[in-house]
């Protein structure tokens, strides 16, 4: 007699929260993979990956914005105390990564990528201007892990 029953919509629940915290926490200074939560996800072949590409991408997205505004609270005083940067030396990086920084975003998903998020912040980089680009960019991850993992599983299923 199994010891717990877990239907499908129930089990697909679960898994769509575990990807989310996996998404969120990725996204954050807290290391994390989600993309090991979401391959093996996919594998299990039992959520469609539309769904699995708007949950991680939304949640990595939001961890993101925890990322931006932890950047921002190191902007300030606490940069010209702890960090010994002048206030002109912080405002002519506002403007210049005000004018680059978006571009500079589109590589959020990348390694190293939540530090180009948090001097986002920190140099006071226009949320609106923020939010959009890095959503692309964290959507953008998942398509190519979704579509990655999809060929793999067919090599793999062809070999075997």
């Amino acid at each position: 007699m199994p010891l717990c029953v877990v239907d499908d919509d129930r089990l697909t629940e679960l898994s769509l929260s575990a990807l989310f915290i996996a998404a969120f926490l990725a996204a954050t200074p807290i290391p994390f993979q989600s993309e090991v939560v979401f391959i093996g996800l996919q594998t299990a072949g039992q959520t469609p990956i539309w769904q699995l590409i708007v949950v991680a991408s939304l949640a990595n997205t939001l961890g993101s914005v925890v990322t931006y505004y932890a950047g921002r609270g190191v902007s300030g005083r606490f940069a010209e105390r702890w960090l010994h940067i002048k206030p002109e030396t912080l405002t002519k990086a506002e403007r210049v990564f005000g004018r680059w920084g978006p571009i500079c975003l589109l590589l959020s998903w990348a390694p190293g990528g939540d530090l180009l998020v948090a001097v986002s912040g920190a140099l006071r980089l226009s949320l609106w201007k923020f939010l959009p680009v890095v959503a692309i960019a964290k959507t953008g991850r998942y398509i190519v892990v979704a579509l990655a993992t999809d060929q793999a599983l067919d090599l793999f299923s062809l070999a075997g």
